[in-house]
């Protein structure tokens, strides 16, 4: 009986590691937690070279993270409405991360890359939670792996 439960609570959701997606390889990055703050918006970096990205930054409150990812490319920004929360990430990668469309739960979205290689949808397992976070590892020319993190809001209002 034991065994069972054992084996149960192994493959129940709440014991798997984060997804990520993409080949990975290289150094890891991670955005510091904020318990305080939610993701008001994102920038992207496109490299001239393949349209990979090279980095990623999330603002949280009136504040930016630092860059994550390889230095250089071009930046593009989305910020999000007062209350408005990213709901949903579509992407895609060859070796690099080539496309990123985030969804809100307002109804609107933004596109980052061209989409070009193995596709992966990402949301949260619960309808109440948002992004949170990012991780993931990179290379000289770019994002070689990229996950999300989903919690609660963090701020009403």
């Amino acid at each position: 009986m034991l065994l069972w439960l054992t084996l149960a609570l192994l493959w129940s959701t709440t014991c798997w590691a984060e997804q990520i997606y993409g080949l990975g390889g290289g150094r890891y990055f991670s955005t510091s937690p904020d318990y305080y703050n939610d993701v008001t918006g994102i920038r992207v970096s496109i490299g001239p070279i393949f349209g990979l990205i090279k980095s990623i930054q999330l603002r949280y409150g009136s504040s930016w993270s630092k860059s994550l990812g390889a230095q250089g490319g071009k930046i593009q920004e989305f910020l999000l409405q007062p209350g408005e929360h990213i709901i949903a990430v579509h992407g895609s990668y060859r070796g690099y991360l080539q496309y990123l469309v985030i969804y809100t739960d307002q109804g609107r979205s933004a596109a980052f890359g061209r989409e070009e290689g193995n596709s992966f949808s990402a949301s949260p397992d619960q309808p109440w939670k948002v992004l949170t976070g990012i991780f993931g590892h990179h290379k000289l020319l770019g994002i070689t792996s990229i996950g999300f993190r989903w919690d609660s809001i963090r701020s009403f209002g």
